[in-house]
C-alpha cells in the first residue's frame, strides 16, 4: 500500500490568508519549511561545511561554527564532537 503524505492545505489557507503569498508561494514556502526540518544532523553537517567552505573559511573555523549551530538547531541532535563532525564529511 502507498503510503500517503499528509496534506498541509490548512497551512496553506492560512498563508493565504495572513501574506500576500498567492496559493503557489505559500505551498512552496510550507514544502520548504517541511524540508527543512526533515534534515539530519548528518545532512546539516554537510551541507553547512560545504557552504561555509564555498565561503573559503577553513576547517577548524567550520566546525568551531557547526559545533556551535547545532544546538540551535529546530531538533536538536546529540551533542557531537569536532572529531565526529569531521567524520561526517570525511567518513
Amino acid at each position: 500500500m502507498l503510503e500517503r503524505r499528509p496534506s498541509h492545505d490548512d497551512l496553506v489557507d492560512h498563508l493565504v490568508r495572513t501574506t500576500p503569498l498567492a496559493r503557489g508561494e505559500a505551498a512552496r514556502v510550507v514544502l520548504d519549511v517541511l524540508a527543512y526540518f526533515d534534515e539530519t544532523a548528518e545532512e546539516y553537517v554537510r551541507r553547512r561545511h560545504r557552504e561555509l567552505r564555498g565561503r573559503g573559511l577553513g576547517n577548524d573555523a567550520i566546525f568551531e561554527r557547526i559545533a556551535e549551530e547545532l544546538p540551535r538547531r529546530a531538533v536538536a541532535p546529540p551533542a557531537l564532537s569536532l572529531r565526529q563532525l569531521r567524520r561526517i564529511v570525511y567518513g
